[in-house]
């Protein structure tokens, strides 16, 4: 027996765009919301404070992929010169179990993570959203911003702030090449970029005492805010204070906050998890004036139908190396 091994740049190389993996995601999410998954919410290990290394497997039935990712995130890395994530997923033969293919995960989680931006904002903006705040300049703001527009058609403006000002310099260069027909503006503050957005994105180091700028008089009327980074960013009052509470996963969400680090202040009605909202079993947007929000965790289905797009297409170019099992 043998599998299939994809490094990092093999992942890359492959060439899936934005649009594909929005697709895949829509589809993961649709699933979920009809039944058709298991998804245990994921166990973790945490060797350094602020740290973690968590199991995520999946189990999708339409399109059949089932596997389970091993990612880490460690926010002193970047210090180090190491990537703040990074890990593997293991992709099985629904029928047999057999491993199939083992790779890189750090592309998948980027991507797979600014795709559940984008489908926030295609069931929960409004369709006109024109401006969007991007908080925290990282790695993940890219495909979060890459995914905002090929979902908003209207969007023309994008406010940017993050605590080191030379990685706001560095977003705006590179995404202001990439959509030249945006305008990009740095910004003094997280509250300056989102106050003025219809559609505000965080994505900062996800810590386990965070000191969350963000309130509910910071969120204008009819904007959806889409946390990346947990509760980090966001202030109880912020995610009480919107119309709608969404997230991707609510099982996920509840037995985390179980555990008493994360997600004590969010509020305890949640409109939907953005599963119903893909399978159409509960509303999105409703009126023009709503406020809502939408808590991102990220979970094993993006994941898995991610991978099997890639591994679909790796085997069809014949990339990666085939390693004896």
């Amino acid at each position: 027996m043998e599998l299939l091994y994809l490094s990092r740049a093999d992942v890359e190389g492959l060439g899936l765009s934005m649009c594909e993996v929005l697709r895949a995601v829509d589809g993961g999410f649709a699933a979920k919301g009809r039944g058709l998954t298991e998804m245990p919410p994921k166990p973790g290990i945490h060797t350094r404070p602020d740290c973690f290394i968590h199991a995520m497997p999946a189990y999708v039935r339409e399109p059949e992929v089932a596997g389970l990712k091993w990612v880490s995130g460690y926010p002193p890395n970047p210090a180090k010169g190491l990537p703040y994530i990074t890990g593997l997923l293991v992709l099985n033969d629904p029928e047999t179990g057999v491993p199939l293919a083992v790779m890189d995960c750090a592309w998948i989680t980027a991507m797979r993570t600014g795709a559940s931006a984008g489908i926030s904002a295609k069931y929960l903006a409004r369709a006109d959203s024109e401006v969007a705040a991007i908080v925290g300049c990282g790695v993940q703001a890219r495909p979060s911003l890459a995914a905002l527009v090929e979902t908003l058609p209207a969007l023309a403006a994008v406010r940017c702030y993050d605590v080191l000002p030379e990685a706001t310099a560095a977003f705006i260069a590179e995404m202001g090449a990439a959509f030249p027909a945006l305008r990009f503006e740095a910004c003094a503050g997280a509250a300056a970029a989102v106050r003025e957005a219809d559609v505000a994105v965080t994505a900062i180091p996800i810590v386990t005492e965070p000191a969350p700028e963000l309130d509910a008089g910071d969120l204008r009327e009819g904007a959806l805010a889409v946390s990346l980074d947990y509760d980090s960013a966001w202030t109880s009052a912020a995610m009480r204070g919107c119309d709608k509470f969404c997230a991707d996963d609510v099982p996920q969400l509840l037995t985390t906050r179980e555990h008493g680090v994360y997600f004590g202040g969010i509020p305890e009605a949640i409109h939907a998890d953005l599963g119903e909202l893909a399978a159409r079993l509960k509303p999105g947007r409703e009126s023009a004036g709503e406020r809502i929000f939408s808590m991102n965790m990220g979970i094993a289905v993006d994941d898995m139908v991610t991978a099997k797009a890639l591994y679909e297409l790796a085997k069809q170019r014949g990339a990666g190396t085939r390693l004896p099992l």
